[in-house]
């Protein structure tokens, strides 16, 4: 029987991986997220799809987990001043959004004939955002450390914590014969074990972690560290929930108390493997959560209620947005990303059945609205960003070329350009700079470098910035096909210039060659090279003969170079690099301790 059990526990953790393996890849294929996968996933091997799962809700609180391990990382990723210094946005932003949400769907509620009590539970239940979903989106942008992504997570952590309060509200609202008779402690004895519990948060993670981290580091091994890294996640999430408070808020403490350790990178490495398993296995199991027999018993409520609340959501967010100054885009995005319900409902929706203040059926329609918001999040992203206007290029404080006249053309003034650009001022060289990154463009400015918005692969571009005149143009764009389009442009229609170009690898350089530049510099060839002469120099070896091994390498690759141009031209007909046999600079020695074996032969060179 004990075996039987532990196959059949197997066989649910197999399918459960199978059907995120299976989903996911799928739905981020066509376009629709990570997302969207996991729930239609859960949803179809669920008790209301095929039925391979009978009880969703022990899965959904283990699930949980991934939100508290997400939250942990969001924390170590927030120093405490950083943090401080979104106080206002926390604190301020936070309450006028939730004021005007709930107030507009309390409303609704009271308009679908619900009363006061039912129409207010359901609209701060709704008002919680997903912080999975939201967090897991702006990550896939890679929107978390942008401005604006940092604006939603500041909602999204003053909703965290919302729930507190909340579920302290629905306590008090509660008819006095809804609370047995063993269950009468005192409020203010729960307010004291919360404040307790947060208290020795705090203390730990000023005075303890640290030093636990460095004692385990010591002792080198790494399975305890990992271990240790879980253990401060779980037992934040343990200590915060035994007082009655948010599992996720105290990871997120925990994380932001230990941001500024020097283990912090350690921590999100060890976390990191965890946190994703359980936030897929969160939304796999909210997935299964949809109960779809109460979906198609109640179906105008239910649909009626998910389109209309999140419209209403949806308008609030965007119009507190524009009265807060975001502009336009930006306030869209947060309204459409935002206006769905979130896990927390959940909580608050079972201990206001709980309480009596909703019927098991309400609360079940209530339910089954936020997870219809929550499924069709992603949906309405992508149809936003498909359907709505591209927002047009805000060129405000930045100047187009026109008439420039200097001796050197930049094109391009990322990382590499900025360095090259150094050595020609230091000789006051008169140089004219241009790019199409107007967020660098004005980065640039305030470090006293003016540089003009324009495209190097636009012929009428390169006049206004001067390339008739200049003596050299340097290629330096961080995009290979732009390098090479603009160097067969230049080279066609401004001969009196030198052409400089940045190649990314050999067969880049090679392209660049064909294609009439005067001289090509691999970046990665060249770094290279000075790190390995530096790296002799450090074993021993003596400068001057390191200087000969590295003159000696670039001259076997000088050699090997022009040998491989013979297999095209240079009129820009593409060379036959599958058919240039690849061989190494310097033949690898056998290694030591293997008689006779040797070792595999190095690949070309970059």
């Amino acid at each position: 029987m004990a075996a039987e059990a532990q196959g059949s526990e197997l066989v649910k953790v197999v399918v459960l991986l199978a059907a995120g393996v299976i989903a996911v890849p799928i739905f981020k294929r066509i376009g629709l997220g990570s997302v969207l996968g996991y729930l239609a996933a859960g949803l179809a091997i669920g008790p209301f799809g095929l039925g391979l799962f009978a009880e969703s809700q022990a899965i959904l609180h283990v699930a949980e987990l991934g939100v508290v391990m997400f939250l942990f990382l969001i924390g170590l990723e927030m120093r405490p001043s950083h943090l401080w210094s979104l106080r206002r946005e926390i604190f301020g932003l936070g309450s006028v959004q939730i004021l005007a949400c709930s107030a507009a769907m309390t409303g609704v509620g009271l308009l679908f004939g619900f009363p006061p009590v039912v129409a207010f539970i359901g609209a701060m239940g709704f008002v919680l955002t997903s912080t999975a979903i939201v967090m897991q989106i702006l990550g896939e942008r890679g929107d978390l450390a942008l401005p604006r992504g940092q604006r939603i997570v500041s909602i999204l952590l003053f909703e965290d914590l919302l729930i507190v309060p909340l579920l302290a509200l629905v306590a008090l609202m509660a008819p006095a014969d809804a609370v047995a008779d063993g269950a009468a402690r005192s409020r203010w004895a729960d307010i004291g074990v919360a404040l307790a519990a947060l208290a020795t948060l705090l203390a730990a993670g000023i005075w303890l972690l640290n030093p636990l981290f460095r004692l385990l580091a010591a002792a080198k091994a790494r399975e305890v560290m990992t271990a240790a890294a879980l253990l401060v996640v779980l037992g934040a999430a343990l200590l915060m929930q035994v007082g009655g408070l948010s599992m996720a808020m105290g990871a997120f403490l925990a994380g932001v108390l230990l941001s500024e350790s020097t283990f912090r990178h350690q921590l999100e490495a060890d976390v990191e493997p965890f946190r994703g398993i359980l936030l897929g296995l969160f939304f796999l199991s909210v997935g299964m959560s949809l109960d779809l027999r109460v979906v198609a018993a109640n179906w105008p409520l239910i649909v009626g209620g998910v389109l209309i609340l999140m419209l209403t959501k949806a308008v609030c967010i965007y119009g507190v947005a524009r009265a807060l100054k975001s502009c336009h885009t930006e306030a869209l995005d947060r309204a459409v990303l935002m206006a769905q319900g979130g896990e927390f409902a959940f909580v608050l929706f079972s201990a206001a059945v709980g309480a009596r203040l909703l019927d098991a059926e309400t609360g079940a329609n209530l339910t089954a609205i936020v997870v219809l918001s929550m499924a069709l999040t992603p949906i309405a992203i992508l149809l936003l960003r498909r359907l709505a206007p591209k927002a047009a290029l805000s060129l405000e404080g930045v100047d187009e070329p026109n008439g420039l006249s200097g001796s050197v053309l930049l094109v391009g003034f990322g990382r590499f350009g900025q360095v090259v650009c150094q050595s020609l001022l230091a000789r006051g060289v008169e140089v004219s700079i241009i790019d199409t990154d107007v967020d660098m463009i004005q980065s640039a400015q305030s470090f006293g470098f003016k540089v003009y918005y324009g495209d190097g692969t636009r012929l009428d571009v390169l006049h206004a910035s001067g390339a008739d005149t200049a003596q050299l143009i340097a290629i330096c764009i961080d995009d290979r096909a732009a390098a090479t389009t603009t160097v067969q442009l230049v080279r066609h229609q401004f001969p009196q210039a030198k052409v400089l170009a940045r190649s990314f690898d050999r067969e880049h350089a090679l392209e660049l060659v064909n294609a009439g530049v005067d001289l090509q510099v691999r970046e990665t060839f060249e770094s290279a090279m000075r790190f390995g002469e530096a790296a002799l120099v450090e074993l021993g070896v003596p400068a001057d003969e390191a200087s000969e091994v590295v003159a000696d390498i670039r001259r076997r690759d000088a050699e090997r170079f022009e040998l491989e141009l013979v297999g095209g031209t240079r009129a820009g007909v593409p060379l036959l690099y599958g058919n240039m046999q690849q061989t190494p600079l310097i033949a690898p020695k056998p290694r030591a301790g293997a008689a006779g074996a040797e070792a595999p032969a190095a690949g070309p060179a970059s």
